[in-house]
Parts: structure tokens; sequence; C-alpha cells
């Protein structure tokens, strides 16, 4: 384990980058990481980074099938949010370990 600093906090985090203490996780946090990622957060990116910690706390697995029923964003939204790899970027924006479903 290493610590990253986010926000002026130390943040436990594992070898990919990845929280590994998700009570850590603030706002301010998570538009540090985002802009580490080469993005700008909008009310949209919360609504849905809070939508994957909700599902992640009830013990829910995360897809991206799953995140395109959430009646937050379709998929092809949610590429748009988080381009690239948007269910690794969403997660660790998020402050949750990143899904068994990602490799």
């Amino acid at each position: 384990m290493s610590q990253k600093e986010y926000a002026g906090v130390s943040i436990a985090v594992n070898d990919e980058g990845y929280m590994t203490e998700s009570s850590q996780w603030t706002e301010d946090v998570a538009k540090a990481i985002a802009a580490e990622e080469k993005l700008e957060l909008t009310e949209k990116h919360f609504a849905m980074l809070k939508y994957i910690r909700d599902r992640v706390a009830k013990g829910e697995s995360l897809t991206i099938r799953g995140i395109g029923k959430s009646g937050i964003v379709d998929i092809k939204e949610f590429y748009q949010l988080f381009p690239g790899a948007p269910l690794k970027k969403a997660t660790k924006i998020a402050g949750v370990p990143k899904p068994s479903s990602c490799i």
C-alpha cells in the first residue's frame, strides 16, 4: 500500500491507484482524482459517482450494463462522461475498488 495526496489529504491507495479506504472519499478528493484523469466533474458525474458508491456499499457488483440501467445515464452517456475505460475511471474517482469485471 502506498499513499497519495489528494485535496491536501493523504489517501491510502493500492498499486493501481484505487483507494483502499472508501471512507476517505470526499467530493474534493474525487475532483483531484478526476483532474489527474483529465476530467472536470459535473453534477451528472457526481450523480453517477454517488450511484456507484451506493451500489458498492450494498455489496452489489458493477457492470457497464448495470450502469446503463441506473436511470442516471445510458451506456453511451457513461462512455462520454468517463472516456476510455469508463467503469475503471468511474470507480477510481468514486473511491471504490476496481470491479472484478475489469481487467
